[in-house]
């Protein structure tokens, strides 16, 4: 481990799965956690800047771009030359343009003097690195994340039948799923999954299923939308444990990965993409840059610039009404069996590079 007295936060929380993806990059260093309680942010910023001024590291890692973290860092590298660097799987401005437009030319602000000040910046995709460096940031490196789970082909082929008898569903259906945060996006009216239950209302298809699988704002709004066909041909289990991520994953035939083609959607992979790679499903997402650099033939891109409109969820529609077990067969057998852009050990590799660079 090298002797570098580097201090670590995730804005997502303490013992989030981001505070764990972090740790995991910076594995190589000796290190210091501040516990970040996302319940009282303000107290997690005092902590922060105290932790510092006590320890004095040579280095802040903050993964997430959240306010109060990135102000912790902004004053620490301004007013006690305490360099940091950042990591982030999200265009900020742009995402908050969607749900709060009117904070969006403050954000805007806060996003560019986070690049312009940093050390350096560590991207979940090459997109937003670019974006970053456009911004100011001196250095990037991108580090997409990984599944932290793997099963054998006959494990996954198991947990295909224990899962679609525990749920219900029936074992000649054809499921179009999705594993996600399921968070409601007032504005919109839209959540992970609502783009799959409007294809399936518009099909005259009887075997085919949706099986959307997590917890947040959007899963009542999603459980109204399904009406009578809840629990018969739309499965909304809620939150499942994460070690069993890849067994619920093997239940479906079909994943979806919705994402708006523009500033927001463009720039991300999401992290469910390597999971559904570890479980061996094809994906049906939008037509955006990922879906050509790393989809491949595995990939069904649709029309449609933003996954709750019209265009988007007509043309999912139709996959789910004419798509056939031998497309399936084909899309699967395509599969790579391993990404390099999602090996873990690279990515270790990489980030230590990096930071030890600007650590010396």
């Amino acid at each position: 481990m090298k002797d570098a007295k580097i201090l670590v936060f995730a804005t997502k929380g303490e013992k989030s799965n981001e505070e764990a993806r972090i740790l995991k990059l910076l594995q190589n260093f000796s290190f210091q956690v501040v516990p970040f309680a996302r319940a009282n942010k303000f107290k997690s910023f005092i902590s922060i800047i105290k932790q510092a001024l006590q320890t004095k590291p040579r280095l802040i890692v903050m993964e997430g771009t959240g306010a109060l973290g990135g102000m912790a860092c902004l004053f620490l590298r301004w007013f006690y030359g305490i360099p940091y660097v950042f990591s982030s799987g999200d265009a900020i401005a742009p995402f908050i343009n969607l749900n709060y437009p009117l904070l969006a030319p403050i954000v805007n602000v806060y996003e560019q003097m986070l690049c312009r000040f940093c050390a350096g910046f560590i991207g979940w995709t090459p997109y937003l690195v670019g974006r970053a460096l456009t911004f100011g940031a001196p250095k990037g490196v991108t580090a997409a994340g990984w599944a932290y789970f793997s099963r054998t082909s006959e494990q996954l082929a198991d947990s295909r039948v224990s899962i679609r008898k525990q749920l219900g569903i029936p074992d000649d259906s054809l499921v179009f799923g999705l594993l996600g945060s399921i968070v409601l996006t007032q504005r919109f009216q839209y959540c992970y999954g609502y783009e799959l239950v409007k294809a399936f209302q518009k099909i005259n298809s009887q075997n085919v299923s949706i099986l959307v699988v997590g917890d947040g704002s959007g899963l009542d709004y999603l459980k109204q939308l399904a009406g009578e066909d809840l629990g018969k041909r739309i499965f909304l289990p809620g939150n499942v444990p994460y070690e069993q991520v890849l067994d619920y994953m093997a239940a479906m035939d079909v994943a979806s990965l919705p994402q708006s083609v523009d500033a927001v959607g463009s720039f991300r992979y999401t992290t469910k993409i390597s999971e559904y790679v570890a479980a061996k499903i094809p994906v049906v997402t939008s037509q955006i840059p990922m879906a050509y650099d790393i989809g491949g033939d595995w990939v069904w891109r649709l029309p449609g610039a933003k996954p709750w409109e019209d265009c988007y969820i007509d043309a999912l529609a139709v996959l789910m009404e004419t798509i056939t077990d031998e497309a399936i067969s084909i899309k699967k057998k395509a599969i790579p069996i391993q990404l390099s852009d999602f090996e873990q050990e690279q990515q270790v590799v990489r980030v230590t590079a990096f930071i030890d660079e600007i650590l010396f």
